[in-house]
């Protein structure tokens, strides 16, 4: 059995070397918080999403603008006429008599062809406020789809911050695996020694080379773990896959002190781009009832035009220019109109009770957010005397076992929950980074 251990002891050293090699081949980035940040915000997909919605909306408020520009349109044909027409065309014509006559239609030439072109200009000056309303809601909508995309880059910045704190929290635990198996190594050596001189039981060896080779695997795991975060750092920050980050621990920054839960909510009320992107919403839902109304008005602008006209053999009309005034009501207005003007008003009362919905919701974040913090703290102090009590414990097993007045077991039990104790207090200290940062967002301050 004492070989079987001692060979997978050895497999399981020789593969973790190889994944040191693999890892220290490839090549290492100093990686800072507030950098992982920028370089998250210039090559986020989701932002670059957001901004093509921008640029949709951008584009959607041009287009109602374009709708005050006058419209205008060209058009022309050439007609064939493969039988000769009947043409009156009630004209009087002089005589020897003094009187007249409708010319007659014998002295007519004939007619096989026909030319045309007309050209259209109108200008309209009051459609009930529809295109001023228009305008003026594309804009509001504009606005919400930029404080969106704001929100969105927030967003990023989060999940960037969630990121590196995974990053250093899986390489923190490769640094104290690595650390604890060298002690373990260490502690494999001097019990062969032990054990050949007779001092320590063969079970007493066994064991401590089974924890030995226990942490080698969760080195591997570890390992494989950090690799996994590596990758998925790169890939949020645009790198290549093959880039392994060492991420400064350094940067990790929680602050002295922080606001009231009434401070933080009101900063939220203040400053959330969801409640003013919302805002601008029902400016523009009310804008949108208003141009719903405008249906009822009829519709006026000022036209011009031209016409040129050519039927050879018989006529020829150039210079025909027209100008005036347009006026077109449609009654089908006054029955269908009011349906789309309830439709309107059904969407304006819906963002009034999704804002409502969301101003409850954010005092549900900031509150979550809030106590997530301070458990975080809390968490913090405690494992920390874990630590040192931990610590401390293992000190002592340590010397009553030299002292054999503990067992092989006691002493590893010491030396995992020592290293357990650690790993504990890393992370609660990165999480702590994120739960702080998370209290920015749902405050609407983290672009401070």
């Amino acid at each position: 059995m004492r070989h079987n251990i001692l060979h997978i002891a050895a497999y399981t050293l020789i593969a973790g070397l190889l994944g040191i090699n693999n890892l220290q081949a490839q090549d290492t980035t100093k990686l800072t918080l507030q950098h992982a940040i920028e370089l998250g915000i210039k090559n986020s997909k989701e932002l670059k999403n957001s901004q093509a919605q921008v640029a949709v909306a951008a584009a959607l408020t041009k287009e109602a603008k374009d709708r005050q520009l006058p419209d205008a349109s060209v058009s022309g044909a050439y007609l064939y006429l493969p039988f000769n027409p009947n043409i009156d065309l009630k004209l009087k014509t002089g005589s020897s008599s003094g009187g007249g006559a409708p010319t007659s239609s014998s002295a007519l030439p004939t007619v096989s062809q026909a030319m045309y072109g007309i050209a259209n200009v109108s200008l309209p000056i009051f459609a009930g406020g529809k295109l001023r309303y228009g305008v003026e809601s594309a804009k509001y909508l504009e606005q919400a789809s930029k404080l969106t995309a704001d929100n969105d880059k927030e967003q990023v910045v989060v999940n960037t911050v969630n990121a590196f704190a995974n990053l250093y929290k899986s390489k923190k635990a490769v640094d104290l695996v690595k650390e604890n198996l060298t002690q373990s190594q260490q502690r494999v050596n001097d019990f062969t020694n032990l054990e050949k001189n007779g001092v320590v039981a063969r079970n007493d060896l066994l064991k401590v080379e089974l924890q030995s080779s226990n942490i080698e695997l969760s080195l591997l795991d570890a390992e494989s773990n950090f690799k996994l975060a590596s990758v998925n750092m790169d890939l949020m920050l645009g790198l290549p896959e093959s880039t392994m980050l060492d991420p400064d621990s350094s940067s990790l920054i929680q602050p002295d002190s922080i606001k009231t839960i009434g401070e933080y909510e009101l900063s939220a009320l203040q400053s959330r781009k969801e409640i003013t992107a919302l805002n601008l919403q029902k400016k523009a839902a009310d804008l949108s009832v208003k141009s719903a109304k405008a249906d009822y008005y009829p519709t006026l602008a000022i036209t011009g035009g031209y016409v040129a006209l050519d039927v050879p053999n018989l006529i020829t009309v150039t210079n025909a220019l027209d100008f005036g005034v347009g006026l077109k009501y449609n009654l089908s207005s006054l029955w269908k109109t009011k349906a789309t003007v309830h439709e309107a008003q059904a969407r304006a009362l819906e963002l009034e009770s999704n804002e409502e919905l969301l101003n409850d919701n954010i005092r549900l974040q900031i509150n979550q957010a809030f106590e997530n913090y301070l458990l975080s703290q809390k968490k913090i102090e405690v494992l920390q005397q874990a630590v040192e009590q931990a610590t401390e414990n293992y000190r002592i097993t340590k010397n009553k076992y030299d002292n054999s007045l503990e067992t092989t077991t006691d002493l590893l039990d010491a030396d995992v929950a020592s290293l357990q104790a650690q790993l504990n207090y890393s992370n609660a200290k990165a999480d702590a980074v994120v739960s702080y940062n998370i209290l920015l967002q749902s405050a609407g301050l983290l672009n401070n």
